[in-house]
């Protein structure tokens, strides 16, 4: 599962995420890509599955990127605990995505196949998801 190796602080506040994507929101690396239309937390355990999904349908050929990381600590109070008492103890870590956000990308496969595959992918995750292409992308070149 995707955590931070170390992080600073153990707890962090909730924080707001408005507005679009002010980074990340371009293709960077492969030549197709699925890009968030919604805002979300994504945790580690969703971001796995997306991959597994993509890796499993690709069958390990091309490459895969994945633009965003777990890096926000969310906690949790146990059951039937009252108020107050402190904050909760940690339970796992989100990564904040907002509407833009590219999620992952991938290259050395064909369109039909990127598409099918990054399609699995936005099924496992909790934000719509809009499939995008490289705008200098020749089909006939990667056919």
């Amino acid at each position: 599962m995707l955590q931070p190796k170390k992080t600073k602080f153990r707890r962090q506040q909730k924080g707001s995420a408005k507005g679009n994507a002010q980074r990340g929101h371009q293709l960077a690396f492969g030549s197709f890509g699925i890009k968030s239309l919604q805002t979300k937390w994504i945790t580690g355990r969703q971001i796995e599955a997306a991959r597994i999904a993509v890796t499993r349908y690709m069958q390990r050929q091309g490459q895969i990127w994945i633009r965003i990381f777990p890096d926000k600590p969310i906690t949790r109070k146990p059951a039937d605990v009252r108020m107050g008492k402190g904050k909760g103890a940690p339970e796992g870590f989100v990564a904040p995505v907002t509407p833009g956000r590219i999620l992952i990308e991938v290259e050395g496969v064909s369109f039909d196949v990127a598409k099918e595959a990054l399609r699995l992918a936005a099924q496992k995750l909790p934000v719509t998801t809009k499939f995008i292409v490289r705008r200098d992308y020749d089909a006939s070149q990667n056919a």
